[in-house]
């Protein structure tokens, strides 16, 4: 564990204007909050804050980093709160430690909440200040070297699949690639201890027989540079295992058939000896087609830049070569993390972008799953890269379509999108993108996101905006009901209704405006009778309440006061033939005769019934498809309320364009009513189908 003042040293190597007090007070305050608390190996706690400040050092990150990795654990652990840490060390500190805490949240969430509704609060504290998430993959890191200390084997699996999942490929999103393969190391062990014993026995073995080959490669290929003039560093090492269990997973081959497993690293003085050191290899060695890629022209989205390729050596062995400067090295290893060090604060463009579209994710997501299932579109998945004609570079997932690029470009591209060119030659939008393909978006004015792209799109931000544009066509379509509907209750108003009076009748229901009162109207989450409250205060006092259905129905073949319910899979109506079902301990369940659900087998008494004399009213199921076009909503609106049919529930639930399917629930008299406004349906040119469902 970092003492006091080898911690202050170290900081002040790198920064000798770091407020040395502030720093002081803190490793101060974090000791005597922990105090006597103690981890799972025994240390005391605030051993692990020090050690997290101190993996910050190393990258030589700012003092408010620095504080904030040694409070992070203050505030979930002890006593101390914000406030605390805001009086103390000032409000940017108190924000960080802030953010950090949010995560911390997170990973103590039952399974599906942390992996979902927290995921939100991990990305919005992310997206403010990259600095929260640099502490937490330092906080993680450190956690994972101390693992084996839990007892618990679960315990450890949940925190090793937590890693893997989340943190390495975060670490590998914002570029600190020595993070991401330690963190994957030791999730590894613990995920697959066979897989890692295995591997690292028989990479043991290698080591012991090469007899130093990998340095004698080095040297060879420093010595084929040098030869024509090029100074540079060459080192190579072993692949780790996780990378080698990976690539047997995705090749489907066994350990002998990995003949990359290892891999050399040429540091040079400028990029353009980048490029000559490239040819050289190429000369002097054979390179294996389709396994070269040029990070420095065409960057990562993390910022990450080097020339990857694969040689050929002596007997058939392959070997991978990276091809980098001295400054590319330093900050592809510590990504982010390395611009923050060298004051380098405008963060890479593609990194940038990065954030901006999991924010607009974050923003147009529905509900937790959906976030979740958008984010790790976002951070996971590995990259292809593709151009728009004028030359400008896009980087998306492999998998992503012409639907996806116009996405990427922009969130209005993408909802306008009609059709799509690939290098010049049209192609259908669910057209799978290759590397470096010319992407061209055919766009159309009146064009919207269709419902059927989510069965291709490969993107989060792509599947997200879809939904979010689908669910808002459907609200102004409810919209729509809901306008026709307040036509009919105004109508029935004794004063004509303004301006003002609808203001206020907005303001009475508690809602934000017009737009989400015709809303409540068309989806029946309000009452006929409130709006007209609303509209006009004391108009419904003289107005009957609308009878209940259990008032309005009597049932024939019913034992006196034995209670009875209509059956929701086949809404039974006044003039429909219907029988009882009657289970020990329940009441009466009334189903029309030729219910699906009856012919399916119950096992209860069936008693027969008829309908009473004073029966009527009672709710109905429909489903209607409607030709998709303007105007059509309204028009089956108008035959509901021509028809004195109250709609109660309205629901989208298929759009096959051209049509659109909508189920129902309709208060209706009976029988007879109901068939006379089926066959008003029918009759009309904005339906093309109308049924009882």
């Amino acid at each position: 564990m970092l003492r006091q003042y080898e911690l202050i040293e170290r900081v002040k190597a790198y920064d000798p204007d770091a407020d040395e007090a502030m720093l002081n007070r803190a490793y101060v305050f974090t000791v005597q909050k922990h105090g006597s608390q103690k981890r799972a190996s025994g240390d005391p706690y605030f051993s692990h804050p020090i050690e997290v400040a101190g993996l910050m050092t190393d990258l030589k990150l700012d003092q408010e980093t620095i504080a904030t990795a040694l409070l992070h654990d203050t505030v979930e652990d002890t006593l101390a709160t914000i406030q605390d840490i805001e009086d103390n060390f000032g409000p940017d500190v108190a924000r960080l430690v802030d953010g950090v805490t949010k995560l911390s949240k997170i990973e103590q969430m039952p399974e599906n909440e942390r992996a979902a509704e927290n995921l939100r609060k991990f990305l919005l504290a992310m997206s403010e200040d990259l600095r929260v998430l640099l502490v937490k993959l330092a906080d993680r890191l450190h956690n994972m070297r101390t693992l084996h200390f839990i007892k618990n084997p679960e315990k450890r699996r949940r925190i090793a699949r937590e890693t893997m999942d989340i943190y390495a490929p975060l670490a590998e999103r914002v570029g600190m690639y020595e993070y991401m393969r330690e963190m994957q190391s030791l999730a590894f062990e613990q995920l697959e201890p066979e897989g890692y014993a295995t591997l690292t026995k028989r990479l043991e073995q290698i080591r012991e027989q090469d007899g130093g080959q990998v340095d004698a490669i080095a040297l060879t290929i420093k010595h084929a540079l040098a030869d024509t003039g090029l100074q540079v560093e060459v080192s190579g090492r072993e692949k780790q295992p996780f990378s080698i269990w990976r690539k047997m997973a995705e090749r489907h081959v066994s350990f002998e058939q990995i003949t990359d497993i290892f891999a050399f690293r040429v540091i040079c003085e400028s990029e353009a000896d980048c490029y000559a050191a490239l040819g050289v290899l190429h000369t002097v060695w054979q390179f294996i087609p389709g396994r070269f890629k040029d990070y420095i022209s065409t960057p990562k989205n993390n910022g990450y830049r080097s020339i990857h390729t694969s040689l050929i050596y002596e007997n058939s062995m392959r070997v991978e070569v990276q091809i980098r400067t001295r400054d590319m090295h330093r900050l592809n290893e510590f990504g982010l993390a390395a611009h923050w060090a060298y004051k380098q604060v405008d963060r890479p463009d593609g990194q940038v972008g990065w954030l901006r579209d999991l924010i607009e994710i974050v923003d147009a997501s529905h509900d937790a799953e959906e976030l979740l299932e958008h984010t790790r579109m976002a951070v996971y998945q590995d990259r292809i890269f593709a151009f728009t004609p004028k030359g400008a570079l896009f980087q998306l997932p492999k998998g992503a379509t012409p639907v996806d690029f116009a996405f990427a470009v922009h969130t209005d591209l993408g909802a306008q999108t009609v059709g799509a060119k690939i290098n010049g030659r049209h192609v259908p939008l669910r057209t799978v993108l290759d590397n470096g393909d010319v992407v061209e978006i055919i766009k159309g004015p009146d064009a919207a996101p269709q419902l059927s792209w989510l069965g291709f799109v490969a993107t989060g931000k792509a599947r997200a905006s879809i939904r979010r544009a689908v669910r808002l066509k459907e609200r102004d379509e409810v919209a729509e009901i809901g306008r026709m509907l307040f036509d009919d209750i105004s109508a029935r108003l004794p004063a004509k209704i303004g301006k003002k009076a609808l203001r206020d009748a907005v303001k009475r229901l508690e809602m934000e405006d017009e737009e989400e009162l015709m809303f409540a109207i068309g989806a029946a989450k309000v009452s006929d009778r409130e709006v007209m409250e609303a509209l006009v205060p004391g108009s419904t006092a003289d107005m009957p309440e609308l009878p209940k259905q259990e008032q309005a129905i009597s049932i024939r073949g019913l034992t006196p006061g034995m209670g009875f319910s209509l059956a929701e899979c086949c809404h039974p109506l006044p003039g429909d033939r219907i029988v009882g079902v009657r289970k020990p301990g329940e009441g009466v369940q009334v189903h029309a005769i030729d219910c699906f659900e009856l012919a399916s087998g119950i096992d209860a008494d069936w008693v027969d019934l008829s309908w009473g004399e004073r029966s009527q009213g009672a709710t109905s199921r429909l489903r209607v498809v409607l030709h998709n076009r303007p105007g059509t909503l309204a028009e089956m609106a108008g035959i509901f309320a021509s028809s004195h049919a109250n709609v109660t529930h309205l629901e989208l639930t298929q759009r096959d364009d051209p049509f659109h399917t909508y189920e129902l629930d309709l208060e209706v008299q009976d029988l007879a009513h109901l068939t006379r406004i089926l066959s008003a349906l029918r009759a009309s040119d904005a339906v093309s189908q109308a049924d009882r469902a």
